[in-house]
């Protein structure tokens, strides 16, 4: 089979200050694409509108600059498959849901508004949602057209999922004791995370996905959706985490270890792509 031309991406959630790991993450991404003599896409993920702000948007636009890194299709240059901001792409996403329902893959639930609104953003480890017990799993009633319920996919118990990383190697995770039925869509009528990506990465044809390792989980969420919605499956390298002196892996709260901040104090690019240590 001819191997499509590479494409890889870039997909910052502007709900705060990019730090060092993101910035390793990024590199790779971008020296993935540049190896494989590809196409870098950038794609604004700016779904969860309650912690998006216009100065973490351009705070990205910065960082990535000051990275030295160089993409060829996204938000401020356009192409051929935008728009490069999700929050302009909802569409897609209906239509989307619309075929999980039409084939029986999803189910409404009207259990806890706490946890349904999370799954708009990425769960990473240590914050990934608890095994859904299946409430609203064989309680499926009509949704009136006002009643605002979530969408989860449903999972069959027991079945493998494998695939094989670029990084770690073969990797298996087994619906109903790594993970249950999962939101795609939430009460507040927005995509969650995994629809989200999923429809995007198929409709900008990207082949090969580059994140943190935290997100493995999620790839083989991700994988049933492709196959549930008759996309092409990418490729996938996860990539080790970076953490800090306690070894917790950074997160947007770790203002101290922010790009911004870094930059700030003089550290140079290359410091942050060769991994060497970083002090708050």
């Amino acid at each position: 089979m001819e191997r499509k031309p590479y494409r890889g991406r870039l997909a910052p959630s502007p709900t705060g200050f990019l730090h060092a790991g993101h910035a390793r993450t990024f590199c790779v991404a971008a020296d993935r694409a540049v190896a494989a003599g590809g196409t870098l896409i950038l794609r604004n993920d700016d779904l969860d509108q309650d912690r998006v702000r216009p100065q973490f948007v351009a705070g990205f636009f910065e960082d990535l600059r000051w990275l030295g890194l160089h993409w060829t299709e996204g938000p401020e240059v356009g192409g051929p498959l935008g728009p490069y901001s999700q929050s302009e792409r909802l569409p897609l996403y209906r239509t989307a849901l619309e075929k999980l329902r039409a084939a029986g893959r999803v189910y409404p639930c009207r259990c806890s508004r706490r946890d349904i609104l999370s799954a708009i953003a990425a769960p990473h480890a240590g914050d990934e949602e608890p095994l859904y017990p299946g409430t609203c799993r064989d309680a499926a009633t009509a949704v009136r057209d006002t009643e605002r319920v979530a969408w989860r996919f449903r999972v069959t118990d027991g079945e493998s999922v494998t695939f094989e990383d670029g990084q770690f190697g073969q990797q298996c995770f087994v619906a109903g004791r790594d993970f249950g039925d999962f939101v795609v869509w939430r009460q507040d009528d927005l995509p969650a995370y995994q629809l989200a990506c999923v429809v995007d990465d198929a409709a900008m044809q990207i082949t090969e996905v580059v994140r943190g390792a935290d997100l493995l989980a999620s790839t083989a969420r991700q994988l049933l959706l492709y196959r549930a919605l008759g996309l092409s499956e990418p490729d996938f390298f996860h990539c080790a985490l970076v953490t800090d002196e306690k070894g917790e892996r950074l997160a947007k709260r770790h203002d101290a270890l922010s790009l911004r901040t870094l930059r700030e104090k003089g550290v140079r690019p290359g410091d942050i792509v060769a991994g060497r240590p970083l002090r708050a």
